[in-house]
């Protein structure tokens, strides 16, 4: 929202007054003066005008999640158990998935109250790095990586996959990151090969890393520069450099 509009959703204050309010340098973002009367504001920003409060800010909630087999990544289900069942009680009407696991696959789960961040994460055309280590059936053939690098016709969508990388890692075991994030991506894509999926688990999401001390099951708060790392600044600096 405009922090013009958040000062003249007050009772009393017109917007001509908000923005004169903002011109004087009277108002915070916080605890930084702010002058712009345009600016978005989230509602975790804490807005003042001199030392009264406008807005408090809600807290924000960040969780990574290293989810184990057989929960299924919902908010709720009336059959299986969800990943919101491993959460805090507390927590967890406020929580939704950014970018979502299948009941079988395991790794990286990333749950959080802020719909604008989690947004950078996901969105597809933001082309964030997710990285996966797979099993597969059958043996992955010399041609697979290739097949990967030049995208994958999706029949249904009616597109070609963005180039992705495949690492192997012994004869039914690889290393896979792609830049989407499309419905059962992988392993579509390992299917369109001819092989099949037996093992799938997330280890990365952009420089988001899955934390090795975080047993199935577990959850712990991101840090900061993990969630800074999600920034739309720190994003295009880091496709810069990639």
């Amino acid at each position: 929202m405009k922090l013009s509009r958040i000062l003249s959703n007050r009772d009393g204050v017109s917007r001509k007054r908000a923005n004169a309010l903002i011109a004087a340098g009277r108002v915070t973002v916080n605890g930084t003066p702010c002058r712009v009367p345009a600016r978005d504001v989230d509602r975790f920003s804490t807005v003042r005008v001199d030392e009264a409060i406008i807005q408090p800010g809600d807290t924000a909630h960040h969780l990574m999640l290293h989810k184990p087999a057989g929960y299924l990544s919902a908010t709720v289900d009336d059959v299986h158990t969800t990943v919101l069942d491993l959460i805090a009680p507390s927590l967890r009407q406020e929580l939704h998935i950014a970018g979502r696991l299948d009941r079988a696959s395991t790794g990286l789960l990333i749950l959080t109250n802020d719909g604008t961040w989690s947004r950078q994460l996901t969105e597809p055309k933001i082309k964030l790095p997710k990285v996966y280590r797979v099993e597969t059936a059958d043996p992955i053939s010399q041609e697979t990586a290739q097949c990967f690098a030049e995208g994958i016709w999706f029949e249904f969508e009616q597109l070609r996959t963005s180039p992705a990388t495949l690492e192997l890692l012994g004869p039914q075991a690889a290393r896979v990151t792609i830049y989407e994030g499309r419905y059962h991506q992988v392993k579509r894509m390992f299917h369109a090969v001819g092989n099949r999926i037996t093992s799938l688990h997330r280890e990365q999401m952009g420089a988001i890393e899955l934390d090795a001390a975080l047993a199935p099951g577990d959850y712990r708060p991101l840090t900061a520069p993990e969630i800074d790392s999600v920034r739309p600044a720190t994003v295009d600096r880091l496709l810069v450099q990639s």
